[in-house]
């Protein structure tokens, strides 16, 4: 190869407004990591340190599960004919909400999670059943008729989870 065109190639040679451009940005980016680390004192440290704590309890925190029960699942909505007189208010006394789920054995505020069906959503006892319903029958509200029915009968596992 032809020793001049090596010579008056300006990227070789540094001249080239990219590659100048691309070295003083790795340069000032360096520099700037250098000072800011550099910075680093006690109070940052404690901060992260309180950052692990933190995170440590609330993975001490996170539900356990207890016992898994194989269980019939239902659906339900408030409609007086599917609840009582007073539909859009649980047998614990709170309002109707998303991941509401009724069942007779179980206390209320117990947690709930059926895995096969929803994941990692957990589900709340605040509600009762009519009292011919076994104690492994859970019914999970829907805010509509047509999602309840929709959803139909289901057999699962479900975790009842410590708090």
């Amino acid at each position: 190869m032809n020793i001049n065109i090596l010579k008056n190639n300006a990227i070789l040679r540094g001249e080239s407004p990219l590659i100048s451009s691309i070295f003083a940005g790795i340069t000032i980016g360096l520099c700037l990591l250098g000072i800011f680390m550099a910075h680093t004192t006690n109070a940052d440290s404690m901060v992260n340190q309180e950052a692990v704590y933190v995170a440590k309890e609330v993975v001490k925190n996170v539900e356990k599960e207890v016992k898994t029960i194989d269980v019939v699942i239902t659906a339900y909505s408030s409609t007086p004919d599917q609840t009582d007189s007073t539909p859009f208010t649980t047998a614990s006394n709170k309002q109707v909400a998303d991941g509401i789920i009724a069942n007779n054995m179980l206390p209320f505020g117990t947690k709930v999670r059926i895995p096969k069906l929803f994941g990692d959503k957990i589900f709340t006892v605040e509600d009762r059943m009519n009292r011919r319903k076994s104690d492994y029958h859970f019914d999970i509200w829907f805010s509509s008729r047509e999602l309840a029915v929709n959803f139909g009968v289901k057999t699962a596992e479900l975790e009842i989870l410590e708090n």
